[in-house]
């Protein structure tokens, strides 16, 4: 045991040696480490959980133990380890548990943790962790940091580029970045080696189907997971349903196909929109709109003959949306009238509609324009909310009609 953790010492001290872009938060580090509540950093596979961990505990004495790491699993001894830790680490102050939804019954060990007066920081790559053994054994004892593949904003500031602060000479590259990100993505590990972007993330998408959801969840036919996985990646920002997937696909019952979609909800791979309804019965009963963490997993993996421009905006949308705090639970839906116009996103505060959102590529043309005004209009009209929005490309200008004020912003104004 302490060989093992005498070597992920070294792993830590490697790490730390590294230079990093700091991820753009609202967290104060020193308010957060000071609480005495867990530390929970959440977040899917590789977009940097383990790094921003580190920053915040850098010039601080912490231990550290990997559980992505199959030695320290196969040899698991809680009081040995702990043993060990006060060895290698002597003094420690903050203890860092990184990707500890591997270890069996890590809650309740976390539990135990907490209750000696530990002061913990955990990642995690699994939103279960939060839906059920953070919410049971755990509640009321941690604070979530929630991360994402890199913002735009994040993704011109790695490129030595302000987003918001753009000369009239950068223009031209902008335009190239932000039509970058949108078609690529913001992956920390591919946004500095564009070439490697459909390869990596290919992998990448397989080993979350494989690794974070067929064996967590002892899943017999993967082939049917899989085959789910790339049907909804090549549908995203389309509504679906579990009846129409199970007859699609030829799975064996709808409660599979609902499962297999909570199991590939689970590591922040696809989120599901509900369709807004006042009737809760109404609005479990209508199709899910699915749309992919990382635009490009699309690139990667989606069987397309098309580029998809329109889409790629509406997904990119939907997670910007997630990262300002919006979530598919209470705040954020999409919207049918009753003449079958749609509004991409209905944002709700408490009881509130807050605002409407359109997504569209370009509306250069008079037609699509047209079109476009008259859904959120008439949804906002069923819907009496009167703050609307049309994201696009790059537009920016305000559109009035029939007493509604449209704002038209283009997707870095967001």
């Amino acid at each position: 045991m302490k060989t093992i953790i005498l070597n992920q010492r070294k792993e830590r001290d490697e790490l730390l040696s590294r230079p990093y872009l700091t991820r753009r938060n609202n967290l104060d580090t020193e308010t957060l480490l000071n609480s005495h509540l867990i530390k929970l950093i959440t977040g899917p596979r590789r977009v940097g959980k383990s790094t921003q961990a580190l920053l915040m505990l850098r010039n601080r004495n912490f231990a550290y133990l990997n559980f992505d790491n199959q030695p320290l699993l196969d040899a698991w001894d809680a009081n040995l380890v702990m043993r060990t830790l006060d060895d290698v680490y002597p003094g420690y102050e903050y203890l860092l548990l990184d990707e500890v939804q591997n270890l069996d019954a890590w809650d309740l060990w976390v539990s135990e943790l907490f209750r000696l007066g530990k002061n913990l920081v955990i990642t995690g790559s699994n939103a279960k962790m939060l839906s059920s053994e953070m919410a049971t054994v755990l509640t009321g004892k941690y604070l979530q940091v929630e991360m994402l593949p890199f913002s735009l904003e994040e993704f011109f500031e790695w490129n030595k580029l302000d987003l918001k602060k753009l000369n009239p000479e950068q223009r031209t590259d902008a335009s190239v970045l932000i039509d970058d990100y949108m078609r690529n993505g913001g992956y920390p590990e591919v946004v500095a080696s564009r070439g490697l972007t459909r390869n990596y993330l290919d992998t990448l998408f397989d080993s979350i189907v494989w690794k974070d959801v067929a064996k967590r969840h002892n899943v017999r036919n993967v082939t049917d997971l899989n085959n789910l996985a790339m049907y909804l990646v090549s549908n995203f920002c389309n509504p679906v349903s579990a009846n129409e997937l199970t007859d699609e696909l030829g799975f064996s019952s709808v409660n599979t196909t609902k499962k297999f979609m909570d199991y590939l909800h689970e590591p922040y791979l696809f989120y599901y929109l509900p369709r807004y309804n006042n009737k809760l019965k109404l609005m479990k009963k209508a199709p899910l709109k699915v749309y992919v963490v990382d635009n490009g997993f699309v690139a990667a993996k989606a069987f397309s003959l098309s580029d998809n421009l329109g889409r790629l905006l509406e997904n990119q949308v939907f997670i910007e949306l997630i990262r300002h705090g919006y979530d598919t639970d209470k705040t954020m839906f999409y919207y049918r009238s009753r003449n079958d116009k749609e509004v991409d996103f209905v944002l709700r505060k408490g009881p509130h509609i807050e605002r409407l959102v359109q997504v569209c590529y370009d509306m250069s043309s008079p037609k699509t324009e047209k079109r476009e005004v008259d859904s959120i209009i008439e949804c906002a009209e069923e819907l009496k909310c009167r703050s609307l929005a049309i994201v696009t490309n790059n537009e920016r200008r305000t559109i009035e009609k029939n007493g509604y004020k449209i704002d038209v912003v283009p997707v870095p104004k967001l």
